[in-house]
């Protein structure tokens, strides 16, 4: 396994991050192909194994019980000291008031609730669940920066929003000497590239660490067009993601099957080897719910793609609206 710091931080993290939204009890929300506990231990197994130290969960992901199920298995495998945790916060979790957000409220209670499910004193990496736009960003960033000196976070992370917005949080940190974010988990694969415009430079420039999601677009990277699957079908966000563009994105994946079948290996490995060139990327997020799954991406560490290669996977595209930012 390669490791890689995170951004400008001194903590060291596996070149692979393991998405744990994938893990969890199917009853609990609308995600009906999650594994539960029993299915899940094998693959968090195997990623350890490999030297893998980077998961990345979040306190909805079946409304805590990935949480549960990851830190029950991390403890049972693994030193916690060699691991690098991260969750998340800001969607809902429970009905009523105060039960969702970025506010001080939300994140001094979410914070110990999530340590408590995880089974752990601390988180290595904390990221808001996208921007809250009904609190102020003061608020959020003098919070977070509350849980890192009480010790229940080493280090604070964002996710998918607009390069404004990033740059607005982190000048407000800065401003009043609080902690910065120190990573950025956005959605970047081959058919959805709209983060190369402002985000992925402003990272680049800022040294932050970045950790796509859906780096194989949940799968339509890895298989026939007209093929379809029990998530596809059931999988609301990812009608809304990859839905409106379908014609061009079918070209990208024909190009991922034909270099795929050139090169001799799984189309998921070509679509990995490519985001794992891309820069600033530190650690795609690998949501694996199959050993293979896991194998595929550990063995993309090893496939390097020529500049022919990359151009050739990437001349179909074309430009998509922002998505994944809700």
């Amino acid at each position: 396994m390669e490791y890689v710091k995170l951004g400008n931080t001194g903590l060291d993290v596996s070149r692979l991050c393991i998405g744990c939204m994938s893990f969890g009890v199917a009853e609990n929300w609308d995600h009906p192909w999650v594994l539960d506990e029993k299915s899940s231990r094998p693959i968090i197994k195997k990623a350890l194994d490999a030297g893998i130290n980077f998961f990345d969960t979040a306190n909805m992901y079946s409304v805590g019980s990935s949480e549960e199920i990851v830190g029950r298995a991390l403890k049972d495998y693994a030193n916690r000291d060699e691991l690098v945790i991260a969750t998340k916060v800001r969607f809902p979790m429970r009905k009523g008031p105060n039960a969702a957000g970025l506010s001080r409220k939300a994140i001094m209670t979410e914070i110990d609730n999530s340590l408590r499910r995880l089974g752990t004193d601390y988180v290595d990496l904390y990221q808001i669940h996208r921007w809250d736009y009904g609190t102020p960003i003061e608020e959020t960033m003098e919070a977070l920066h509350d849980v890192v000196k009480a010790g229940k976070v080493r280090y604070i992370g964002a996710s998918a929003m607009y390069a404004w917005q990033f740059l607005k949080a982190q000048h407000v940190a800065e401003k009043n000497g609080w902690t910065r974010f120190v990573s950025m988990q956005n959605h970047y694969n081959l058919m959805y590239r709209e983060e190369e415009r402002e985000m992925l430079p402003l990272c680049q420039a800022d040294g932050i660490a970045v950790l796509p999601y859906s780096p194989l677009a949940k799968g339509r990277l890895t298989r026939d067009w007209s093929t379809t699957t029990p998530r596809a079908e059931t999988d609301k966000v990812q009608k809304t993601q990859y839905g409106p563009y379908e014609e061009a994105d079918r070209l990208v994946v024909e190009r991922v099957a034909s270099l795929a079948e050139q090169r001799g290996i799984p189309r998921a490995q070509v679509a990995l080897a490519w985001i794992l060139q891309k820069e600033p990327v530190t650690s795609p997020i690998i949501g694996a719910t199959k050993i293979s799954h896991l194998e595929d991406a550990i063995s993309a560490l090893s496939i390097k793609l020529s500049h022919e290669d990359m151009a050739y996977l990437e001349e179909p595209y074309v430009a998509h609206p922002y998505i994944g930012f809700q």
